[in-house]
């Protein structure tokens, strides 16, 4: 039988992550560096659509990413995680199902990023996670514990507002002014409509390129 149907194992909550308990607070990663470079980051996939065609974009440009994985979209679709971990690019846990967290215990923050991490590896054994990024920016204890499990927190220097659409060309525009050294910058391939996102990056890539931006993964990935 393959690795990737053997049945999921969920884990137990790591130990030391009791009720009101929790290690020291931990800042989130805006930014990367301090030279021309930016790290394109994408949250809520994986998406049958939007990621492979995104996927397809950052490989003509030579890009890497980030991608936020959403649980209960991984379950849905393993293929385009591999696809994703086949093409180079970097994996971060956004938890299971988008859940504010900003007020859960440490211990149920545990919880559901160990069984994110899961079910990612369920569909691509041994991956490497080494992000997290909490749900609408909720962050609470989320930093402190995703750094416990071996995860840097990562939040961003720019946020598109790519969620609510506003046309390709204001996306463009966004993008290509908003950038600044080191930018974390946040965008998304899930979550809904996002070939306005998916528009609006292959044609800001060579604008920024250009005027001699470079794209990076954090921590030299």
């Amino acid at each position: 039988m393959s690795s990737t149907t053997q049945p999921l194992r969920l884990p137990r909550a790591a130990a030391g992550f009791g009720p009101g308990a929790g290690p020291p607070p931990v800042r989130p990663t805006e930014v990367i560096g301090t030279d021309r470079a930016v790290c394109l980051t994408f949250d809520d996939g994986p998406h049958p659509e939007h990621t492979l065609r995104l996927l397809d974009v950052l490989a003509a440009q030579q890009v890497r990413a980030v991608f936020f994985l959403q649980g209960n979209h991984v379950i849905e679709h393993p293929e385009v995680v591999r696809r994703i971990v086949a093409a180079g690019h970097a994996l971060g846990n956004h938890g299971m199902r988008h859940d504010d967290m900003g007020t859960w215990t440490a211990g149920r923050i545990a919880s559901d990023l160990l069984e994110t991490n899961a079910v990612i590896r369920h569909a691509v054994p041994h991956a490497r996670i080494p992000y997290f990024r909490a749900p609408y920016g909720a962050w609470g204890q989320t930093p402190s514990v995703a750094t416990a499990l071996g995860m840097r927190p990562m939040g961003w220097r720019l946020a598109v507002t790519d969620w609510e659409p506003p046309g390709t060309d204001e996306l463009l525009r966004r993008i290509t002014e908003g950038v600044a050294p080191g930018a974390v910058v946040l965008l998304h391939d899930g979550g809904g409509d996002r070939s306005q996102t998916v528009d609006a990056v292959e044609r800001a890539i060579p604008v920024l390129r250009a005027h001699s931006w470079r794209f990076a993964l954090p921590d030299g990935d």
